[in-house]
């Protein structure tokens, strides 16, 4: 690429990251983040770990990040801020790179990619994901080395596709495995037949598996993103309808003679008549209940990604041309659109979490407090449902304070979703703070009785008689006696 494309590519990351925000510690980040403090501080965590060690086994993530720190001697957050940018850009680098298979005009290659970079945080049908996270995580390296991936599989530069696949497995080996088998779509479509994709669907199915524990029934409850046939009908037509537009670019494709289009638009559709089958059979058959977790639903993560790039690319070749205003007119109210959502999403915190910068949000200072006022073996209990709360805006525990915490009903369940041996003791721990608003003094020195708590984080004022070193707005830091 030439430096004005780098520099154009450069605009685009640092023009999403103000669109879509950045909250390094939300969601996701719950699980994925304590992995990476444990590894660099191994006191840390004593008590609860295997609730996001689990994850942390299965990924080269935390000792990628970890090791980038050590590297650099910079600060944790500065190092996932510059991770965080990265990933954006090497993401929609390698969709400029895919989009130059597909369109031979410049217009229509920058089309494609300004409209991905404007959709990064659009749902996912129901599948509980975006394109790209607004905080860095293993989906934040996957997304941009599948790319890279289907782009040697389209030059058919096989060995290099192999190797970007088998980094991908070792950063997050689900998605791996959606990108492989699309790969060996692009490589076999042309002989792919009726009865290689009736072989496909049914070979998942030719095994019976050993029945999870019952705990993890309501586990699976609370998670309807796994399971399609618990989607909403509007989640069914993000299914439907990306595959009839796929269908429709690729009879583009063949009308206007665009090949590498409508072979990746064929393989497209044929790998989600693999995908969506697997994942209702997923949904309907108890004995498939714990398997469900492999989520064939996030197969769509490809499929979002390339209709809106190949979206773009014939909007910006057959529509916006070289005509300023028709580009301003599609793509202010997109951009607008998206960065109002992301407000509302977040709307105690700040936009974008600068590295530094001291939070406003009562929650985040509560937990920053802890972090550095607490001792490293302090056992904490909140709310198990606190991010969830009003304000609270899904910011982690576990990663902002860096303490242990009893298991709560909102993160911890999704990695019990993912390793169903942890559920019976999930379900106790849940169960014991079950009535949490509610709670006196007795029944927290039962938690401590129990399960060896000593310190809570409580809402404003349902707590009394209690130390409390800290206080503000919303929360009380309080610790048992």
């Amino acid at each position: 690429m030439k430096p004005k494309d780098l520099s154009i590519l450069l605009l685009l990351t640092l023009g999403a990251l103000l669109i879509h925000g950045y909250h390094p510690w939300a969601e996701d980040a719950e699980i994925y983040l304590p992995g990476i403090e444990k590894t660099l501080h191994p006191q840390l965590f004593p008590h609860n770990a295997e609730f996001f060690e689990a994850h942390e086994k299965s990924t080269l993530y935390p000792n990628l990040i970890a090791g980038s720190v050590r590297l650099t001697h910079l600060p944790l957050d500065v190092v996932l801020f510059a991770w965080h940018i990265a990933s954006i850009f090497l993401f929609l680098l390698a969709c400029w790179m895919l989009s130059a298979r597909c369109f031979a005009s410049r217009r229509a290659r920058w089309a494609a990619v300004a409209l991905v970079a404007a959709l990064l945080t659009i749902p996912i049908a129901g599948t509980a994901l975006y394109i790209l996270d607004q905080y860095l995580n293993p989906r934040s390296f996957s997304a941009f080395l599948s790319i890279f991936a289907i782009v040697k599989c389209v030059d058919r530069k096989y060995v290099p596709a192999g190797l970007l696949m088998l980094v991908t497995f070792a950063i997050h080996p689900l998605m791996s495995v959606f990108t492989f088998s699309y790969c060996a779509l692009l490589v076999l479509w042309p002989r792919f037949d009726r009865r290689t994709t009736t072989l496909a669907i049914a070979l998942p199915f030719g095994v019976t598996f050993a029945p999870p524990p019952e705990s993890y029934h309501l586990v699976a409850l609370s998670h309807p993103f796994h399971y399609i046939t618990r989607w909403h009908w509007y989640e069914w037509l993000g299914v439907v309808g990306p595959l009839v537009i796929v269908w429709w670019f690729s009879r583009i494709a063949k009308s206007r003679q665009i090949p590498n289009l409508g072979m990746m638009c064929t393989a497209l559709i044929l790998y989600e008549c693999v995908y969506i089958p697997a994942a209702i059979v997923l949904s309907v058959v108890p004995r498939f209940e714990a398997l469900a977790r492999l989520a064939p639903v996030r197969s769509l993560f490809l499929v979002y990604v390339l209709m809106f790039l190949f979206a773009g690319g014939l909007i910006g070749e057959y529509i916006l041309k070289n005509h300023f205003w028709r580009w301003l007119v599609l793509f202010i109210p997109i951009c607008a659109g998206m960065f109002f959502a992301q407000r509302a999403l977040f709307p105690a915190s700040a936009h974008i979490a600068w590295p530094g910068v001291r939070s406003k949000n009562p929650w985040v200072q509560a937990f920053v407090w802890i972090r550095d006022n607490t001792p490293n073996d302090a056992y904490f209990a909140l709310n198990p449902q606190y991010m969830n709360l009003d304000g609270e805006d899904e910011q982690g525990f576990r990663a902002i304070a860096q303490r242990s915490q009893l298991a709560d009903a909102v993160k911890d369940s999704g990695a019990v979703s993912m390793f169903p041996i942890m559920a019976d003791e999930w379900l106790r721990q849940v169960q014991a703070q079950d009535r949490w608003q509610h709670f006196q003094l007795q029944d927290f020195q039962k938690l401590k009785a129990d399960f060896g708590v000593t310190w809570i984080v409580a809402e404003q004022p349902n707590v009394t008689g209690l130390d409390c070193p800290y206080q503000n707005s919303t929360v009380k830091v309080c610790r048992l006696p």
